[in-house]
């Protein structure tokens, strides 16, 4: 009896070690499955087969610029026109020495007193001697600015795409030194001028604003501190200065309630949509000053007064819609303007540090830089 005793209750525990290790089993490889679908999101999440890196056939110090959906950049004998993928749309010669500003879906380019305004397929609608060696020159969706003479005795000539010259102001100038010139108006019928005061006992920056063609519709004085940058959107000039933003009308008639301390940062990037507020990025000045190094970014939009940030160091950044990227050596960062958190997605570009950042296509890439090398980087969706 007592070796019977011990064979009946011996089998019964045999099966419920086996019940036992069949269910640890079964938890195991359910905790196994969890691991690898998470392990993969993740991975999917933010690797980099979301994103690519195509390397352009230029080198960075080659003046490359974003232009609509292409990119641009000057070989020291002809203005070069790419695809983001690589392909070559178009060549335009210049020769030695040339300038070249971008617009909307035009682009003046410069050679000593040669003036050249060239559209998105590279033809050119314009091609004179302005008889002086040209300053500078910019251009927008209806006009093109060109400034020629002395330095402290500038010329300003204004034309149409087309180079048939609508206005001009031969004397406004005298004494300064013209700094910008930009355009803006839902038509880009009316200008702005930055000029600067050298004669005055102290520096003195000035603000003047024309409707083109017709009249100068104001002027403001700026003061001592440096304004280096202006913004029109939503119906607003929005004038940035080492110390302050300033807000105008485009009769530039201030807007006191608008004016924002923006002291120690410095304006990196805009994104002007046909409606509503724009979004201007800023980072600190002593990050920007001589090599890139952003910890710290700022966007304001319309009242709106945000702060970042970011994961590590970052050699640049922008912003594009709902949208604030950053860029460090090994990341793409990604952010939503009303979030705080960022994603990171690992550079494509096998191994090579990203080391600057260029600007963004209207496409959605980023024309970032290693060494000489220039990649197109997909933005991620």
């Amino acid at each position: 009896m007592p070796q019977r005793r011990t064979i009946y209750t011996a089998q019964p525990d045999r099966r419920q070690r086996r019940l036992r290790m069949v269910r640890n089993w079964l938890v195991v490889a359910v905790i196994l499955v969890l691991a690898v679908l998470i392990l993969r999101n993740l991975r999917t999440a933010g690797s980099a087969r979301e994103i690519t890196a195509t390397p352009l056939s230029c080198y960075s110090d080659q003046d490359v610029k974003p232009f609509g959906s292409n990119v641009l950049y000057y070989d020291g004998a002809s203005i070069h026109c790419l695809a983001a993928s690589g392909a070559v749309r178009w060549s335009f010669p210049v020769g030695e020495g040339a300038e070249y500003s971008v617009g909307p879906d035009h682009l003046v380019i410069w050679v000593g007193s040669q003036l050249f305004i060239v559209d998105s397929a590279g033809r050119p609608s314009y091609n004179e001697n302005m008889g002086s060696t040209v300053q500078f020159a910019r251009i927008g969706s209806a006009y093109c600015a060109v400034v020629i003479g002395e330095d402290t005795a500038p010329h300003l000539i204004v034309k149409n795409l087309e180079g048939s010259q609508v206005d001009e102001e031969r004397d406004a100038f005298s004494g300064m030194m013209l700094m910008d010139v930009g355009f803006y108006g839902e038509e880009g019928q009316y200008m702005w001028t930055m000029a600067m005061d050298i004669y005055s006992t102290a520096i003195n920056t000035v603000l003047n604003t024309f409707q083109v063609g017709k009249m100068n519709t104001g002027e403001v004085d700026l003061g001592e501190f440096l304004a280096y940058d202006v913004i029109f959107e939503d119906g607003k000039l929005r004038v940035f200065t080492t110390q302050q933003m300033y807000t105008y009308d485009y009769k530039a008639t201030p807007d006191v309630n608008s004016t924002m301390l923006v002291y120690g940062w410095k304006v990196i990037g805009e994104d002007i949509p046909e409606r509503g507020s724009a979004s201007i990025l800023l980072a600190p000045t002593a990050q920007t000053s001589s090599v890139n190094q952003i910890t710290e970014l700022r966007v304001l939009q319309g009242s709106i007064d945000r702060r970042y940030t970011l994961p590590s160091t970052c050699v640049g950044a922008a912003v594009s819609g709902r949208y604030l990227y950053a860029f460090s050596q090994d990341y793409l960062y990604r952010c939503e303007l009303n979030s705080q958190r960022f994603y990171g997605y690992a550079m494509p570009m096998r191994g090579d540090p990203c080391e600057g950042f260029i600007g963004l296509t209207e496409d959605g890439y980023a024309l970032v830089t290693s060494g000489d090398t220039v990649y197109a980087v997909s933005l991620p969706q």
